[in-house]
């Protein structure tokens, strides 16, 4: 999502394997790590394929957010078909199939970009955007479970952290193979045929990719139900801290995605940032790569500042920040919006650390809820459509304002209503 996701599953490791025996593990975390970094560079080619499709099929805001309303619709329609997928075929077996899934969705592209029909893009991204939730079910819990349960909190951040740097990387390959493909002029119409190309490319590589994962041999994780502990309701539902946590979950990664989204659009205009959208695009990467050096920081501070303190202090930066988007013009605007990337870093894993604790038994069905939350990606970016078309495109970042509110309050008093 810069946004990392945890799946509704719950695991551990085979019977006989000593959870400290790191060294046993280290090969098959940095071969499942790899996963993350492939699904932060596709979702983040996102935030290209907007404003460049919006230009070749003259599309208004709301119609160009359909992007993302199509690729994160499909975490709340597959995450839970793919959980009892995985609990059938395994999860290594699982990220095999999600690769195929994903790679699948990008050789659609090039029937899409020759028959010239936006709703064949957005069938390619629903495709694409299946084969990533398949993934992340399947890549989460394995993380997580892996090693010493001490340190899995360390891990996930370090794997959330590789996943930022594919969503940093992810931008500069669409601006060099996807806009400057299109050797038009930025007034005129863009060339849906240069996203042919990329998208092949990163198919082979994936393809590629579910082949070797086929034919390695990676420890066998299973199913657990050991986790009965510190239970005191019937369902997570009733646990108001878990339930505000993903509607906090819902609020962050819709804010996190929409800003993104309208970034090109936004800092390429002539009161703001005096650029073209190709120059734009590669602008982008500050704004991840913000989140990728902020994760990374965070890991290490986070160890000596309690999480809602952290949590509450990046929400109120961020609020500021979108203030200025919203009141001043020029280079301060620019600077400002993709600054934001660097306090979103260690939003998502603080409030699903924060939204799950203390549901024992439960905690499973709690993560379940906390994923399918990830539907926010697909809501916000619409209803900033909507204000970018009936207003100003300055004035929609009112949007995720109000999301950063929530999660503010989320941290000061949210999280503690247990």
């Amino acid at each position: 999502m810069g946004n990392s996701m945890s799946a509704p599953q719950s695991a551990v490791p085979p019977v006989g394997a000593p959870m400290n025996s790191s060294s046993t593990y280290v090969f098959p975390l940095l071969v499942m790590t790899s996963l993350f970094f492939i699904w932060g560079f596709i979702t983040s080619l996102n935030d290209i394929l907007i404003p460049h499709l919006k230009s070749a099929f003259e599309l208004t805001y709301v119609q160009a957010m359909l992007i993302q309303f199509t690729f994160f619709g499909a975490y709340f329609l597959v995450s839970l078909p793919a959980g009892a997928l995985i609990r059938r075929i395994g999860y290594q077996n699982g990220v095999s199939v999600g690769l195929g899934v994903a790679a699948l969705g990008c050789i659609l592209f090039y029937p899409a970009a020759a028959i010239q029909q936006y709703w064949l893009f957005l069938a390619a991204l629903f495709v694409m955007a299946s084969g990533i939730t398949l993934l992340q079910v399947s890549a989460n819990p394995y993380v997580a479970v892996l090693g010493n349960p001490d340190t899995a909190s360390s891990r996930l951040n370090f794997s959330q952290a590789i996943n930022s740097v594919g969503h940093t990387v992810g931008p500069l390959f669409g601006a060099l193979l996807i806009m400057n493909g299109d050797h038009t002029q930025v007034a005129e119409s863009a060339d849906p045929a240069a996203v042919q190309l990329p998208y092949l490319m990163i198919a082979a590589f994936l393809i590629l990719a579910a082949l070797v994962f086929k034919f390695l041999r990676l420890p066998a994780i299973a199913g657990d139900n050991s986790d009965l502990g510190g239970a005191s309701h019937t369902s997570a539902w009733q646990y108001p801290h878990l339930v505000l946590g993903a509607a906090a979950i819902f609020l962050y990664v819709g804010a996190e995605v929409s800003i993104g989204s309208f970034i090109i659009n936004f800092i390429s205009l002539p009161e703001i940032g005096q650029i073209d959208e190709r120059t734009a695009a590669q602008y982008l990467t500050l704004y991840w790569g913000g989140a990728m050096v902020g994760r990374f920081v965070g890991s290490a501070v986070l160890q000596f500042v309690r999480a809602t303190r952290a949590l509450a202090f990046n929400a109120v930066l961020a609020i500021g920040l979108l203030a200025l988007v919203i009141l001043v013009e020029g280079r301060i605007a620019m600077w400002a919006v993709l600054a934001i990337g660097l306090f979103n870093s260690i939003m998502f894993p603080t409030i699903f650390s924060l939204g799950i604790r203390g549901l024992g038994a439960h905690t499973s069905q709690g993560s379940g809820i906390l994923c399918l939350a990830i539907v926010g990606g697909a809501i916000v970016p619409v209803l900033q459509g909507v204000l970018a078309d009936s207003v100003s495109v300055s004035m929609s970042f009112t949007v995720p304002l109000v999301c950063y509110l929530f999660i503010g309050w989320y941290a000061l008093v949210g999280a503690n209503k247990h």
